[in-house]
């Protein structure tokens, strides 16, 4: 719950998240048009279950639906192919003072050429982002320069054999070789969190950077899933480390993408499940990071990334209690491209710090990611409905 029953609408200032002539302003009406329609389709449970299955064997099979799915569900959540093609996004929302992550969303791959080629990649979202106020931040994920069994037994504590140590080399390699190209750029990179039983790993990875390039400023984040019942006490845990050793701590908060998944694994291999018992408890810690975060604001930045009302309403909140500008450059809201926009843009509008995150990559390697929020997105009670109706509100507006 809010402190004091805040609402969103009133949090502070006159900010309200339900103002679409705002939210929707980088829209022209045929954009707006075809959210409507995707939307609608997406809360559509039959269709976020069997269009994955469908799309992968047409693709398959050479069946020529790539216009369609570029012209649809990726125009609606990606940038583009490439850093180039999501200029057309960045320049959109640098016009409503929202900035860009560019999210380079290639996963699955397990090669040493493909991370090495991933690293380059990331490297290069870094130099595009190097003195551009419109890309305040970066992203990339251990996964994408790292093979997934290579962590898994890391994260166990067993011993790596020869080879596997040279891997191991190599991974920490690109990993430096990302996060040095953004204290030399002066372009923060974060770090996004991924399963649990990779997750120790990528942690002291993140801990190990930040010692190295945060001792004057948030270079290198790490990112807390709070639908883990842990994961509040891995942030104090690390701010006492920052603390102790004089750096700056990197925090991206956000609830989380691998619950149903989590609890799976979880199940079978008969192990208790690190995934929160209710929805109640992950916002009541998500809420808690929000708070240890501002009453800790000159050692920790942090970004709040949540499409949730009472959230960002409640660092609204915070921030006035403490007095803090609301462009204090350690706070960031953060949501995802072609979603929850009355967030961003209303909260941009009142001078609020406010990122959006923009994935590119080739159609049919993007589509993992593409599929994973719509099936989280129909997951969230509510959510759909609140993009239809915000939507529709917008076009009714304008005739």
């Amino acid at each position: 719950m809010l402190e004091n029953n805040i609402s969103a609408s009133t949090a502070g200032t006159s900010l309200s998240f339900d103002n679409t002539e705002i939210a929707f302003k980088h829209l022209t009406n045929a954009d707006l048009d075809r959210a409507y329609w995707l939307f609608k389709a997406i809360n559509s449970n039959t269709l976020v279950k069997v269009g994955p299955g469908i799309t992968n064997a047409a693709l398959k099979i050479g069946l020529p639906i790539k216009g369609l799915i570029k012209a649809t569900i990726f125009k609606q959540f990606c940038g583009g192919e490439t850093i180039a093609e999501c200029d057309l996004a960045i320049k959109n929302l640098q016009a409503g003072n929202v900035g860009t992550i560019l999210d380079y969303s290639v996963e699955g791959e397990d090669e040493e050429a493909v991370f090495d080629a991933t690293r380059d990649e990331i490297i290069r979202t870094i130099v595009r982002a190097t003195g551009d106020k419109a890309i305040p931040l970066t992203v990339f994920k251990v996964t994408g320069v790292a093979r997934f069994g290579l962590l898994e037994k890391l994260d166990t504590g067993a011993a790596l054999n020869a080879e596997e140590d040279r891997e191991w080399q190599k991974v920490k390699a690109r990993v430096l070789a990302i996060c040095e190209k953004a204290f030399t750029s002066g372009v923060p990179v974060m770090i996004d969190a991924e399963e649990s039983w990779i997750q120790k790993t990528i942690d002291q990875l993140a801990l190990d950077m930040m010692r190295r390039f945060n001792q004057y400023k948030a270079i290198v984040y790490n990112t807390y899933q709070i639908y883990r019942h842990d994961k509040l006490q891995s942030l104090k845990d690390d701010y006492a480390v920052a603390s102790r050793e004089g750096f700056v701590l990197g925090a991206k908060l956000v609830r989380g993408a691998y619950m149903e998944k989590e609890r799976k694994r979880a199940a079978e291999m008969g192990y208790p499940s690190p995934i929160q018992p209710d929805k109640a408890a992950t916002d009541h810690d998500y809420n808690q990071a929000l708070r240890f975060c501002i009453d800790h604001v000159e050692r920790i930045a942090f970004v709040a990334g949540t499409h949730n009302e009472d959230s960002c309403a409640l660092l609204v909140q915070l921030m006035d209690k403490a007095n803090i500008a609301h462009n204090h450059p350690h706070v960031y809201f953060s949501q995802l491209l072609g979603m929850s926009d009355n967030l961003s843009f209303n909260l941009a509008e009142a001078g609020y710090n406010v990122v959006k995150y923009v994935p590119y990559g080739p159609v049919k390697a993007v589509l993992p990611y593409l599929f994973r929020r719509a099936q989280e997105n129909t997951a969230i009670a509510g959510q759909m409905s609140r993009e239809l109706s915000l939507i529709v509100k917008e076009r009714k507006r304008r005739k």
